[in-house]
């Protein structure tokens, strides 16, 4: 009897000191939370009983050198519920499937979810969210939020780009600077009971947001009105698929317009032209993207004959030829195993240089291009910046297809010569033709003058790099004497615009496959042609019927010019009179 008192008694013993030692431990756990963790739970306790609500900030407008502005921002309101301070949820969901024409199911699966905040919509007008906010629904929040507007819809689409549901930047100039835009949100931090209600009279703490920075452009609302209107008159008289314009000042690469005709809706990125057919949202995401393109620098070309410029330049650089020396057209030239013909059937006969460059002649470019020998000539290439990107201040910028050093052949080099066999975009030609016209100097391309804080404090005035010495002072004055003897009587001469000295050359490339008889016309010109300030190309892609860039294109730029060069103070001159 006393053995078994006695193990009964070790039982208990054993149980009373493990549950000692959990309680021990408990309490000692216990001690660690309430000494040492006692803020951190304290924070929580915080955070149970506090309620957070963004206040978006203003996103900052972008406006043209003149001030004008080109996208800004429209208040919208984004309607909310708190699912535990809703007292009268039939009468809340009838309100919002009233007010938001949204379907009843939709609403009432938001408004009985127990969630701490539920959205109901996004982008509702401020006349909408005001209503609904003058019916003092509880649970009911609406918050001002901002939508990107932009004034002028579709003009410099491609460039400006638009922004998301997020208010964030997707394509151009909006997701290039979004840093400076975006600005920092703000917030609203109010304190709940235990079961999420709003306490009443607690003081609300509130931090203001921080609008974004204003951004400020070289483009030129009224040239790029008057470039687009140029683009869309050509486009429907000739039946072309698209035309490019750029203008830019080569002096510093200040570009005052970029168009992609057509352009789209800013204001409706997502809507697709009616003509637009898809199968699925795959397909249609894909039509999407060709929209939004921006062809003058994602897309590559052959530039065809206004390439001669960067042939001619690197020929006089390199000392093998000169405005007098002697050529002669036969109409052909044969390279290796390869006839390869002028535009004129019949050749030009004997011809200079300069005449050579005037009558846009292929064999006389050929020959220089074998002067000049593929190792020169790709290092002119290389001199010129034609191998690499402009770094323009754009997204998505392509590079030149040009081929291989090891793989040029004189064929190749033959072809190139006169600007076939490869491929540059529009903004690289641009560039690379201002870099030999305005002294030497290669400039950056580029669209973002500066950015300022909201109470005009300044944050950034943007630098571009420019490189000095490409062609010698000498070449380039030869090259604007050319350029301007191109219009003044040559195959350019449909540029000529009274009272002022044009410089320029034309282009008619044929697409590829040359069995498709596919082309884009083109012209290059500047003015003054002594002393550039402007430089413009159009591109206009498959035009029906006469495609010549000489009798097509350089009307246009004329056309241009006669409107902006007034605008831009360049003084006329009697050069043609």
């Amino acid at each position: 009897m006393g053995s078994l008192f006695t193990h009964h008694r070790k039982k208990i013993l054993a149980v009373v000191g493990i549950v000692s030692l959990l309680m021990a431990g408990l309490v000692g756990h216990l001690g660690y939370l309430m000494i040492f963790r006692s803020e951190h739970y304290s924070e929580m306790a915080d955070e149970l009983h506090e309620r957070e609500r963004t206040i978006k900030a203003a996103r900052g407008e972008i406006v043209d050198r003149n001030g004008t502005v080109i996208a800004t921002n429209r208040t919208v309101c984004t309607v909310s519920v708190i699912y535990n301070q809703v007292t009268e949820p039939e009468t809340v969901i009838e309100a919002l499937v009233r007010e938001l024409s949204l379907p009843e199911a939709e609403v009432r699966k938001k408004v009985e979810k127990r969630s701490s905040r539920e959205i109901i919509r996004t982008n509702v007008d401020k006349e909408i969210g005001d209503r609904i906010r003058g019916l003092s629904l509880a649970g009911v929040k609406v918050d001002e939020d901002y939508k990107r507007y932009y004034p002028y819809e579709s003009l410099a689409s491609r460039v400006l780009g638009f922004t998301g549901a997020d208010n964030q930047g997707i394509i151009g100039l909006e997701v290039r600077y979004e840093s400076y835009l975006k600005g920092r949100d703000g917030k609203i931090l109010t304190l709940s009971d235990a079961k999420g209600v709003e306490v009443e009279n607690a003081a609300e703490e509130r931090i203001e947001p921080v609008p974004g920075n204003t951004l400020t452009l070289s483009l030129d609302v009224n040239i790029q009105k008057y470039a687009e209107q140029a683009a869309y008159q050509i486009m429907e008289k000739k039946g072309a698929k698209a035309v490019s314009v750029i203008i830019m000042n080569p002096q510093n690469g200040e570009i005052y317009a970029m168009v992609n005709a057509p352009e789209f809706n800013l204001n409706e990125p997502f809507v697709l032209g009616t003509d637009k057919a898809y199968a699925n949202e795959k397909e249609r995401q894909e039509l999407l993207n060709q929209m939004w393109r921006n062809r003058c620098i994602n897309d590559t070309y052959e530039p065809g004959s206004t390439f001669k410029i960067i042939t001619a330049a690197a020929g006089l650089e390199a000392g093998v030829v000169s405005l007098t020396d002697r050529f002669s057209c036969p109409g052909f030239r044969i390279v290796e195993d390869r006839k390869i013909r002028c535009h004129k059937i019949g050749g030009h006969g004997g011809e200079t240089f300069l005449e050579g460059a005037m009558n846009s002649c292929n064999p006389v470019f050929i020959d220089v291009g074998q002067r000049l020998g593929v190792d020169a000539y790709y290092h002119y290439f290389e001199q010129f910046g034609l191998l690499g990107k402009t770094g323009i201040d754009l997204p998505g910028e392509a590079a030149t297809i040009m081929h291989k050093k090891e793989n040029m052949g004189l064929v190749e080099l033959a072809t190139v010569s006169f600007g076939q066999s490869f491929q540059i975009t529009p903004m690289q030609l641009v560039t690379t033709a201002s870099s030999i016209i305005n002294g030497g100097r290669r400039i950056t391309p580029h669209f973002a003058i500066r950015s300022e804080s909201k109470d005009k404090t300044m944050v950034r005035e943007f630098t571009y790099p420019v490189r000095e010495g490409v062609v010698s002072e000498e070449t380039s004055r030869t090259m604007r004497h050319i350029l301007e003897q191109v219009v003044a009587e040559g195959s350019g001469k449909r540029a000529k615009l009274a009272g002022f000295r044009i410089g320029g050359k034309t282009a008619t490339s044929e697409k590829l496959p040359r069995s498709l008889k596919k082309y884009i016309s083109s012209f290059l010109g500047f003015a003054p042609a002594d002393n550039p300030q402007v430089i413009a190309l159009i591109t206009i892609d498959e035009p029906v019927g006469i495609y010549y860039g000489g009798t097509i294109a350089a009307p246009v730029i004329a056309d241009i010019f006669a409107n902006i060069l007034p605008y831009l103070g360049i003084e006329s001159s009697e050069a043609f009179d």
